[in-house]
């Protein structure tokens, strides 16, 4: 299947990963970028269309209008969504456009997200494994399916930064989502280990200690780190965490620890909400720790 090299482009769910795409994409030329999400009829989508008009894509007023006469569709929406998002789509889709799921989702959410879709779109198995920003769309990919191949040299055209793990859809997904038990299970791990070390008095000391198993890991802005990626985005990882433990369900694992990252993802993205927790983000590790663990008291 060819496609021109400046394809048109449509994204279902227009966050802060389809924004950040978009803009990119914008700047390396690609010029009919049409987005869809179901919030823009919404007061709080108000924010999201002001994006889109910024950077110059067009402003659907359904799935089926964002997708009509596109050649790729990128699928950017919370996890819980994406099977639904594909739904929205199937029944418009007549010239074959690629799928591009770069959701958080497990495996086998993949494979029924291509099974709807059938003959109707090429499905890219597409798992984002770094910050969105700042690279934008020149974000590191892993991408599989049986299309993955065939789409890679437009994909590298369009500046994006891809590696390809497999035939198999599932298999980019099913590395982002075993990856994330660790990443941010550490995550969850950080903000007990500190915001316990912080009560107690003993910062600096359990800080130092650490140095002895672990010599060459600054635990000071690892810490500052991992907390601002909890309080910022808790419950989206939450939501992601929740496909891990999906995941490893599916392979026959009981998800102990994951579905404790879960709470504590999910916790961390309410208390990030307080305005002083927000203000101490910049501030340093004590003054988070400090921030976080009065707004954490306030809700118990």
């Amino acid at each position: 299947m060819t496609r021109r090299n400046t394809p048109r482009v449509s994204f279902i769910g227009f966050g802060e990963a389809g924004q950040a795409i978009a803009a990119g994409l914008r700047e390396t030329g690609i010029e009919r970028i049409a987005a869809w999400d179901i919030l823009f009829p919404e007061p709080s989508g108000a924010r999201l269309k002001a994006a889109g008009e910024a950077i110059g894509v067009r402003l659907a007023n359904s799935a089926a209008d964002a997708v009509a006469e596109t050649d790729m569709i990128i699928s950017a929406v919370t996890a819980a969504s994406s099977l639904e998002a594909a739904r929205s789509v199937e029944p418009h889709l007549t010239a074959k456009p690629y799928y591009l799921d770069i959701n958080s989702v497990s495996p086998g959410r993949k494979q029924a997200t291509a099974k709807l879709l059938g003959e109707r779109a090429p499905y890219v198995d597409v798992a984002v494994i770094a910050p969105i920003n700042p690279a934008r769309h020149r974000t590191p990919l892993l991408i599989a399916g049986p299309h993955a191949e065939e789409i890679s040299p437009l994909l590298r055209e369009l500046q994006m930064q891809l590696s390809i793990v497999g035939a198999n859809i599932g298999q980019a997904a099913a590395i982002k989502m075993i990856r994330s038990v660790m990443i941010k299970g550490i995550e969850a791990l950080t903000l007990e280990c500190f915001l316990a070390a912080a009560r107690a008095g003993v910062l600096d000391e359990v800080t130092v200690s650490l140095k002895n198993n672990y010599p060459t890991l600054d635990f000071t802005k690892i810490a500052e780190y991992n907390l601002e990626r909890m309080a910022s985005h808790g419950e989206r990882r939450a939501a992601e965490m929740e496909e891990s433990a999906a995941t490893l369900r599916e392979l026959g694992l009981d998800p102990l620890m994951v579905d404790s990252t879960v709470k504590r993802q999910r916790e961390m993205g309410a208390i990030g909400k307080h305005d002083k927790v927000r203000a101490s983000l910049k501030s340093g590790r004590s003054a988070m720790l400090d921030a976080i663990s009065a707004a954490a008291k306030d809700r118990h």
